[in-house]
């Protein structure tokens, strides 16, 4: 479904511009305020994800009582302190809700709790994970978002969900990486600052995994200092049960009719200008009766920037959409 319910003016309609403001330092500082302002109790927990595994993550709760608990899965090399994660926390917060912000194994400052690195097959520990959440902090009503790789993340979860006992009422997804390979391509025939940028940090969170593990070999610096796509291919191919590269995407592409089956009620947003996930994955994908996709004109990547107060449209909605209940 298109939508004109995001109308940034003229000046901040740039894709690029749209993505870079979205995750800024300035935008960060805004979800802080809005958590302080709502007066949340924020405590860090470390979470058993069964089979060994340990996930850290930070709980938000209100003032009084909270109507329900949103679980919120942020993007690659992300964090639970991401821009993003903060004020889609203080908005739910605002109307109710408690949120429990999930780091992504060796996101934010986990990297020693696991010695095996990070890698988008990995949703078994975090489907295991949310339902030690929700038996942690139990709630009437349990919701759960992401965004672009927390959002992939987020979509597989309600996939897994009912299989798992998780009772989600509804989930949201900003910007969902659909199909991995096609991700990669454009980020290689795209504007090369996106494709440095996810070197630059994957690399740098690889080495502080192998300062905290040195006996890691595979994590050499010749390895380490190949192309975002080479050095994805190189563990892939070494250190999983994947077999190649197409393998590994395959393991975790919904694109298609991998969501067709979805029984959890779902929110997609996306924008029709993100430079690296191509709105045609979007407009081919079979969905189920109770998702809907919503694709805005401006946007980029996880942008959704309103005007020069930075303030979002992506945060607001992800809220609104979770707070509606599914038989709404």
């Amino acid at each position: 479904m298109r939508s004109t319910d995001f109308a940034p003016p003229r000046w901040l309609r740039n894709a690029h511009v749209q993505t870079v403001l979205g995750t800024s330092v300035l935008r960060s500082r805004i979800g802080s305020a809005r958590l302080a302002a709502n007066s949340v109790t924020t405590t860090p927990h470390v979470i058993d994800a069964g089979e060994g595994v340990r996930l850290s993550g930070l709980h938000d709760g209100p003032a009084g009582e909270s109507k329900g608990l949103a679980l919120l899965l942020h993007g690659w090399e992300g964090s639970v302190d991401s821009s993003y994660m903060r004020l889609s926390a203080a908005a739910l917060l605002a109307r109710g809700w408690s949120t429990f912000r999930l780091n992504f194994r060796d996101h934010g400052d986990s990297h020693h709790l696991n010695e095996d690195i990070f890698h988008s097959g990995r949703i078994d520990e975090v489907v295991r994970a949310a339902v030690e959440v929700a038996r942690r902090f139990p709630a009437p009503r349990m919701v759960a978002a992401g965004y672009s790789l927390g959002g992939n993340f987020t979509l597989r979860l309600a996939l897994h969900a009912p299989a798992a006992g998780l009772q989600l009422e509804r989930v949201a997804a900003v910007c969902p990486v659909l199909d991995p390979a096609r991700t990669m391509d454009a980020m290689d025939r795209g504007l090369g600052v996106y494709r440095r940028y996810f070197e630059r940090k994957w690399r740098s969170s690889l080495q502080r995994k192998r300062a905290l593990f040195p006996h890691l070999a595979y994590l050499d610096d010749r390895t380490l200092g190949q192309r975002l796509r080479e050095l994805t291919r190189s563990l892939v191919e070494g250190h999983t049960d994947y077999g190649s590269l197409d393998g590994y995407f395959d393991r975790y592409t919904i694109a298609g009719d991998r969501l067709a089956s979805l029984s959890v009620p779902a929110e997609i947003l996306t924008a029709a200008d993100d430079p690296v996930i191509p709105v045609a994955d979007f407009e081919r994908l079979v969905l189920a009766p109770s998702t809907r996709l919503t694709v805005t004109a401006h946007g980029g990547h996880c942008g959704f920037v309103r005007d020069a107060r930075l303030d979002g449209f992506a945060e607001h909605w992800l809220a609104a959409v979770l707070d509606t209940r599914a038989s709404g």
